[in-house]
């Protein structure tokens, strides 16, 4: 079974509409080196093509996708060492990297689960679409890790405090939420899928912006799904207030103090709270720096600035157990290596901002892969 299936639709005056559908619904389409390799393969060659617009999407209605498969990773680490485990994310990172500078509209259908590798996939895309299923996170900070694949550069595009919330949280959000923090662009109905289909093949792309002309057809099933915001009102809006005030303490010891005393019996608080008491204290930290630090940065200095964290979490114990912990012994049980924030050394955060190599790897794979 291929692990990503790629279609062409003919469309008018000899055009051509694409699809990349990832295909390992058992695996929520988590993503593995190989499917990297092939999307990067097949946008490199419709870049040259008659095609004029990609869909991108996963396989079956619970995933678009859920991510990297770093169960893989930390064997590769055990077994291999970093290097070859660093493979898979400087791969990752150059095919994210190249969709966000894309000449052609690549649509992310961002229904289901759309986690870590999957929402850099989905902010790479020129346009992202939502719907009444999708169910949104960076929880990185869960396995000991941080939000890569772009995440200092699209958090940061997140009014604030909620990009860094959503970074050290991990919490899910919804379709709703998405539109309202800069997350996604169009929510439609997933029962729309293939009228997108049609009527991007129906499109009058002849002598006209290709962006504008999808974002049209996108708008136009947008009005026609009638979302009713009350229908799924945001997970955010409720807590606004007390994510304000949680985020605006002088550190994140105290604002974790805040976020957890809160008594409530809403579910998602609870769950927002069971996810803060168990991620890793020097993870969460790391996040926080790597927010500020990206805010001055290029888009190509901040993929390589998380090349270097990758690299530093990958020699580092804390990635390899949270992954067990998790994904893996599925205890829920991880030994952190700092149990509390005040325990984590100032010396010790800075450090992951340290290359580990003489090189950076996405330097020579740049140079490596055609644009």
């Amino acid at each position: 079974m291929k692990e990503v299936i790629f279609k062409e639709h003919l469309a008018k005056d000899g055009r051509k509409i694409a699809e990349i559908v990832l295909n390992s619904e058992k695996h929520l389409n988590a993503l593995t080196l190989g499917m990297v390799d092939a999307i990067y393969k097949k946008l490199f060659e419709w870049q040259h093509s008659d095609v004029v617009a990609i869909i991108l999407d996963g396989a079956g209605d619970k995933a678009f996708c859920a991510g990297g498969d770093v169960v893989k990773v930390r064997k590769n680490i055990s077994y291999k060492g970093p290097e070859e485990a660093e493979t898979f994310f400087a791969h990752e990172f150059i095919l994210d990297y190249k969709m966000h500078g894309y000449s052609k509209p690549i649509i992310c259908w961002g229904s289901g689960i759309v986690m870590g590798g999957g929402m850099g996939l989905m902010n790479g895309c020129g346009a992202r679409v939502v719907t009444e299923t999708s169910r949104l996170a960076m929880p990185e900070v869960a396995i000991g890790y941080y939000p890569d694949v772009g995440g200092s550069h699209f958090l940061n595009k997140v009014p604030e405090p909620f990009g860094l919330f959503l970074g050290i949280s991990g919490c899910h959000i919804n379709g709703t939420d998405a539109i309202k923090l800069n997350l996604a662009d169009h929510f439609l109905s997933s029962s729309k899928r293939e009228d997108l289909l049609d009527r991007l093949c129906k499109g009058d792309f002849k002598n006209q912006n290709e962006m504008i002309v999808v974002n049209n057809i996108l708008c136009s099933l947008a009005r026609e799904s009638n979302y009713d915001k009350k229908e799924q009102p945001g997970k955010i809006d409720p807590h606004r207030e007390l994510i304000i005030k949680a985020m605006s303490k002088k550190n994140l010891s105290a604002t974790f103090d805040r976020l957890l005393s809160e008594n409530s019996k809403d579910g998602w608080i609870g769950r927002m709270q069971q996810s803060l008491s168990y991620g890793s204290p020097l993870a969460a930290l790391v996040v926080e720096k790597q927010l500020e630090v990206a805010k001055k940065m290029s888009l190509w200095q901040i993929f390589k600035m998380e090349m270097i964290l990758t690299g530093q979490f990958l020699r580092h114990r804390e990635f390899p157990e949270g992954v067990r912990a998790r994904l893996v012994d599925k205890d829920n049980k991880p030994d952190w290596t700092f149990k509390d924030f005040k325990e984590v050394p100032r010396n010790t955060v800075a450090n992951f901002f340290e290359p580990p190599w003489d090189v950076n790897p996405l330097d020579g794979l740049l140079e490596k892969r055609p644009a």
